[in-house]
């Protein structure tokens, strides 16, 4: 390399370098203009992506982000820890700030009651492999609960199969409700312990929706047969309310008579008018 191309290496080196000196000072010079209009920067917790009710915030799904101090809302949090493992009260949508009165710790107010309807009513009602779909089921599905009741007495009695309730919606399975904590608290020999129920399938009861009179049917039917009651899973999407439908015996079984049919569909989901003695 001659005298001149080192020359001209140098210049251009000095240039570039004065160039990057240059907009090293625009930049300082426009923070400390926004700085002294809208306030220095602030790391503020914001979701990564939406965030649903009644989900725990995890470490996955907040990040820090920094704002002029005036665009940071007054209850926003500042740190990580903060936020992680406590429950969103409502959703908080992807890169909107996390705000203490939209979270809180798990306690009475993230349980299973703010999950029913407002007129409706929650029982717990026990499954098995048998009677449950084989535990198939999570909550928010929706099935139909079918009776199978012994009526009259003596040589007379039979068993008659009824349909006492359809499109029914499960609130929890266990201790896994809809909106669900992924896990629960327990104490062992002194210590705590957090144990992880997204996946748990020991449950042995769910818990359904009802309105107070089929609850009622409900609790007759738990009280004189708990293993009476099976469980039929709908598709998603079915609301379809089958009207009419026949009481099944051994007779329509094989073919020997006809099925009886209920009076009106108002006495669905009432025991009493579905299993009557004759």
């Amino acid at each position: 390399m001659n005298k001149n191309e080192t020359l001209t290496l140098w210049l251009s080196i000095g240039t570039a370098v004065f160039a990057v000196f240059l907009l090293y000072s625009y930049t300082q010079e426009k923070s400390a203009q926004i700085s002294k209009k809208f306030g220095a920067m602030t790391s503020v917790v914001t979701a990564v992506r939406n965030i649903g009710e009644m989900e725990t915030i995890n470490d996955s799904m907040i990040q820090l982000k920094e704002y002029p101090s005036s665009f940071v809302q007054p209850e926003a949090i500042l740190t990580m820890e903060e936020a992680i493992g406590l429950v969103a009260l409502a959703p908080i949508s992807s890169d909107e700030q996390v705000m203490r009165t939209k979270i809180t710790r798990p306690g009475p107010t993230t349980g299973i009651s703010l999950q029913v309807s407002p007129t409706k009513r929650a029982l717990t009602i026990p499954i098995d492999e048998m009677r449950g779909v084989a535990k198939l089921l999570k909550p928010g599905d929706r099935v139909d609960i079918v009776a199978a009741l012994d009526v009259k007495d003596g040589i007379n009695q039979k068993r008659e199969v009824k349909t006492i309730m359809q499109d029914v919606v499960i609130l929890a399975t266990g201790i896994k409700v809809v909106s669900e904590l992924p896990r629960v608290f327990e104490e062992i020999s002194g210590e705590n312990f957090i144990r992880n129920i997204r996946s748990a399938t020991d449950f042995n009861t769910i818990t359904i929706e009802a309105d107070p009179k089929a609850i009622q049917s409900l609790v007759y039917v738990l009280s004189t047969s708990p293993g009476a009651l099976f469980l039929s899973l709908r598709h998603p999407s079915d609301h379809h309310i089958a009207p009419h439908l026949p009481v099944s015996g051994l007779e329509s079984l094989i073919g020997k008579g006809k099925a009886r049919k209920p009076a009106s569909m108002s006495k669905l989901p009432t025991t009493r008018g579905l299993f009557k003695r004759r």
